[in-house]
């Protein structure tokens, strides 16, 4: 029987580093009553605006409230969003002093306009590019510095496609990983999606699995999945396949050992994050246990705990293990 207390508490002993695209996101919230006169807009009449951290730095929001100690790199804008994303971050104890800030960037943000609980409107400010190669090996040493005097236990990369990510820092960093033998996990997205050669744990969801693969089948059942895994190591070499599959749950493959891993029973509120939620709870507790099937119960759990809350939000730590033990005991 698994000891959740202990493992929660181990949690607190791992050191993680989060790669990628960093976000702000700003949250206008506000009521409607009316229709402009100038268009046929709703008129939204804003009572308060909230930030939150968003991308990237979701995943270290939740390594943080798992209790792990966490550091981050990217590259943000010299901007007042820059600003505000760096003092969320850092009252959320996550360690930003080897994140860089930029002339040729500005800080990926998005703005959401809330009315009746519900979105209205989206406005996002972001750079695609990919990093500079000045920009490219100022992030690599700092990585190379972080690995070096830390020795982390775990390295995530979160691709969110607006170029921190790069074939030469994706590359090189899982080359030095490899070297220290240290855990890598990646959450990709289509344009780098075959770049992890050699990671840890590969976890993207089905869709982007069926683009990445070219595969027009709906099938979700365990011949077809072990298909998928199969082409997958094929091109990347991966040791573990971690498949979201929304409603229908999680799927993992680890040579041999395999297994669907059915979602419960949530009121999903919105999904927002919960990939982000998902990888930052499965790499905490393989780091821990090297138990990949542990690993998808949990994580799977994870993501539909925070599918109930509204907008991105961080996993607690005490309603997760709560879950956990009533679940999977």
């Amino acid at each position: 029987m698994q000891d959740f207390e202990q493992l929660f508490g181990r949690f607190e002993q791992m050191r993680v580093g989060v790669i990628g695209d960093m976000m702000l996101d700003t949250y206008l919230w506000g009521h409607v009553e009316r229709i402009s006169p100038e268009a046929p807009v709703p008129v939204v009449a804003l009572e308060r605006r909230e930030y939150r951290i968003g991308g990237a730095g979701n995943v270290a929001l939740n390594l943080a409230s798992l209790g792990a100690k966490v550091s981050i790199f990217s590259v943000l804008g010299k901007d007042v969003d820059g600003e505000v994303l760096d003092g969320l971050l850092v009252s959320s104890g996550i360690d930003t002093s080897y994140a860089l800030k930029s002339d040729s960037r500005i800080t990926t943000s998005k703005s959401r306009v809330m009315g009746r609980n519900q979105q209205m409107l989206r406005l996002d400010s972001e750079t695609t590019k990919d990093l500079l190669a000045v920009e490219e090996d100022a992030l690599l040493a700092e990585i190379h510095r972080y690995i070096e005097s830390t020795g982390p236990q775990v390295i995530i990369f979160e691709d969110y496609n607006k170029g921190v990510l790069t074939p030469r820092v994706i590359r090189e960093t899982l080359t030095l990983c490899k070297h220290h033998g240290i855990i890598t996990a990646v959450d990709p997205k289509r344009r780098n999606f075959f770049s992890y050669v050699g990671v840890t744990i590969f976890k993207p969801n089905l869709k982007e699995v069926k683009e990445g693969l070219n595969l027009l089948l709906d099938d979700v059942r365990l011949p077809a999945l072990r298909q998928m895994h199969e082409q997958l190591v094929e091109k990347i070499g991966h040791q573990i396949s971690f498949i979201t599959l929304s409603e229908k749950g999680v799927y993992f493959q680890f040579g041999e050992q395999a297994s669907l891993v059915p979602s419960h029973l949530r009121n999903i509120a919105d999904v927002s994050g919960a990939g982000d939620t998902v990888i930052a709870v499965a790499s905490l507790v393989y780091a821990a246990t090297r138990d990949a099937h542990l690993m998808a119960e949990v994580a799977n759990i994870a993501g539909g705990l925070v599918c109930e809350e509204v907008g991105t939000a961080a996993i607690s730590k005490s309603r997760l293990r709560e879950e956990c033990e009533r679940l999977l005991r």
